[in-house]
């Protein structure tokens, strides 16, 4: 679903991906009235990362209501308020912190669409603060994107963008079905130019978008490994290749179309993400891309991805998260004596 964004009329101003966060609860509670946000420490204090910020004050705490410490009964009210026409925000404070209440997730929020057929679909959006580059113990740094990508049912989606945080949480708050919505902790307080009375119009969600044109390889990322990314593309002109990245987005519903599209371009890829590598997000890409692409790629799809490792402490998690040169290793190894 497309957010629908009025005509710019004033220039953009400098915002971050947790202020343009907040706008979009804001303005969701504000359009909608059967928006409800509930979580920990979302009321009074704003949550742990500010992201409602001013909310209870603003639309009353029953609208922006604090829950006790107990995911699994956060998330199974608001399965109880989208049955009884409600379309409750939930946060869930930390990545790990969400997994008591996986088996609400999998087993209820995911299937009553089609346990019901399609009578009853549930409108829950469930916001994960995630990944690591904060200084997080274990528990406060974990990439479970893998978990909610690998159930049917669910959505998921993560922006690295001021303007996709906004566009994208709106969209999936106005969507009849779940979204998993991961939130990059890191790139929170990042900057962009931005207008939060004229946001800028986004891809809907099911859509990649080639954030850099390239010629020589193809950088497949999402969320927190953006901006690394981008900037291993600016560092790989020294070596004279010239990188095309790709920022997927949503990996539920997964565009293939781009994603395939971009590849071809170049005839080589690297999948890059934070969570570990081995039966991690990055391996479905490389295999649907060498599926799609086979007669196109000069070299195997190689990934670059945290290793299979709880997470580290944090004197360790530079070494752990995908870096610059890690990402140019890879990019050396894709066959170029060819």
């Amino acid at each position: 679903m497309t957010t629908a964004a009025p005509p710019r009329t004033q220039p953009p101003r400098t915002a971050t991906l947790a202020s343009a966060l907040n706008r979009a609860l804001r303005d969701a509670l504000r359009e909608d009235p059967a928006v409800h946000i509930l979580g920990e420490d979302v009321g009074t204090l704003g949550g742990v990362f500010r992201i409602t910020d001013g909310l209870a004050a603003e639309f009353g705490a029953d609208r922006c209501l604090d829950t006790p410490l107990a995911e699994a009964g956060i998330l199974g009210t608001a399965v109880g308020m989208a049955m009884y026409g409600l379309r409750p925000v939930v946060e869930m404070q930390f990545d790990a912190f969400a997994y008591p209440a996986f088996e609400q997730l999998v087993s209820h929020v995911a299937r009553m669409r089609n346990r019901t057929a399609g009578r009853m679909p549930l409108p829950i959006t469930v916001r994960i603060p995630y990944g690591g580059g904060i200084g997080g113990v274990e528990h406060h740094s974990d990439s479970s994107e893998a978990y909610y990508a690998h159930t049917p049912g669910l959505h998921v989606v993560t922006p690295a963008t001021v303007a996709d945080g906004y566009g994208l949480l709106r969209a999936a708050i106005a969507s009849d079905d779940p979204v998993v919505f991961l939130e990059p902790k890191r790139l929170y307080w990042s900057k962009d130019d931005w207008s939060a009375e004229a946001p800028a119009p986004v891809e809907p969600i099911g859509r990649a978008v080639v954030r850099r044109q390239g010629t020589s390889a193809t950088l497949l990322t999402y969320g927190p490994s953006l901006p690394v990314c981008l900037e291993a593309a600016e560092a790989a002109r020294a070596e004279g290749w010239d990188l095309s990245v790709v920022d997927l987005r949503s990996l539920a519903p997964f565009d293939d179309e781009t994603v395939a599209a971009a590849v071809r371009s170049t005839g080589r890829a690297v999948v890059v993400h934070e969570s570990s590598g081995f039966a991690g997000v990055g391996a479905e890409i490389a295999a649907r891309v060498t599926e799609r692409c086979f007669h196109h790629l000069a070299a195997p799809v190689l990934r670059v991805a945290g290793f299979d490792i709880p997470y580290p402490p944090p004197m360790l998690e530079q070494h752990h998260l995908p870096g610059v040169d890690r990402i140019l290793d890879a990019v050396a190894k894709l066959q170029w004596e060819q």
